[in-house]
């Protein structure tokens, strides 16, 4: 009876290990030269969501989940499972998912702790019910692996769009808090911590390297560029983010842009890495229910646009043929806040 199980766990490991971690039911090829991503981020289960109609306006190809998916800080699996159930079983989503294909990662309040990271004791129950919620196949390595990283790619036409999901929780180390309380955290000693553990850098390390795709989307709960407000950001390990630059720059990946939330602002940041001929964006949306509306301003010296602190969401609209980005960050009645264009 042992040799049974130890046999089918090893199969099941066999089989889940040859399963291209892509998203359930993802359309894999399209035929124009245009794709359009939609995301958004802090999506609170308790308060409406009327977003998802504004979203479909703007003709989507998929849709990525930055983070806070639900807010069920909690130990009671119990009651996470309600809270993920609670959203999946929304009315509205639930329209929504049957016309656009969702992708997406977690973030701390639907990982189950505010700025939660590796010493969260329920990840592991957490992270089934994060699969589940987006009807991950039981023999998807995801199930068995440590932590929701994963890619999926997209073909159009002749070209490709990779869409490459981080996990920042699951194996992000310890942060440290601002001892004058003048801001939440400041950054850790130099090569102290680290935010996505030593089996996932080397992951992304390989897919950047053997990715012929036009575009390699990076989704990033937190913050990459932005860092100088003091809250949870990538700035809290500045070895970190070296090390991302040097893996980006020494991949040569064409069209890296990163895509974060968590803040519950928007707001598109840029800055320029060594050995590649685009610059690097990390564009924020947050949130889809809620915002910062008490928001009175904050440094980030690589901010290019305005911030937006009223409820919104985010669009990429590609156009492969010319090589070119329209990054918007849309609202209410589909209105439109901010639109940068990156040539590529």
């Amino acid at each position: 009876m042992k040799f049974y199980y130890f046999l089918l766990t090893l199969l099941v490991v066999s089989f889940s290990s040859c399963n291209k971690t892509k998203e359930n039911k993802l359309p894999t090829n399209k035929p124009s030269d245009n794709f359009i991503l939609s995301f958004g981020s802090c999506d609170n289960q308790n308060l409406p969501n009327q977003m998802w109609v504004e979203i479909l306006k703007n003709k989507p190809d998929v849709f990525v989940w930055g983070g806070d998916i639900v807010y069920s800080d909690t130990h009671d699996m119990k009651f996470m499972k309600k809270s993920y159930e609670q959203k999946k079983n929304d009315s509205s989503y639930q329209s929504f998912i049957k016309q656009v294909p969702v992708m997406g990662t977690w973030d701390d309040h639907d990982y189950g702790i505010n700025d939660g990271g590796i010493e969260y004791e329920k990840k592991d129950s957490v992270q089934q019910i994060f699969l589940d919620f987006f009807d991950v196949d039981p023999l998807d390595k995801r199930r068995v692996q440590k932590g929701v990283y994963y890619a999926g790619k997209f073909n159009i036409g002749k070209n490709s769009i990779n869409i490459i999901v981080l996990d920042t929780r699951y194996f992000r180390s310890h942060l440290t808090k601002d001892p004058t309380g003048k801001k939440r955290y400041i950054p850790n000693k130099y090569g102290e911590g680290s935010m996505l553990g030593k089996m996932q850098w080397q992951w992304l390390e390989n897919e950047l390297n053997n990715s012929k795709a036009n575009f390699n989307i990076i989704i990033s709960s937190v913050q990459f560029l932005s860092y100088e407000h003091g809250f949870e950001s990538w700035g809290n390990m500045p070895h970190e983010v070296e090390k991302m630059k040097e893996i980006i720059s020494k991949s040569k990946a064409k069209g890296v842009i990163i895509l974060s939330g968590d803040r519950h602002i928007a707001e598109i940041s840029k800055d320029f890495i060594a050995n590649i001929n685009y610059p690097l964006i990390d564009i924020t949306s947050s949130g889809l229910t809620h915002s910062y509306t008490s928001y009175s301003g904050e440094p980030n010296k690589y901010r290019v646009s305005n911030v937006i602190s009223e409820k919104n969401f985010g669009i990429l609209k590609f156009d492969l043929e010319l090589n070119e980005v329209t990054m918007e960050i849309r609202g209410e009645n589909n209105l439109l806040y901010e639109s940068y264009i990156q040539k590529y």
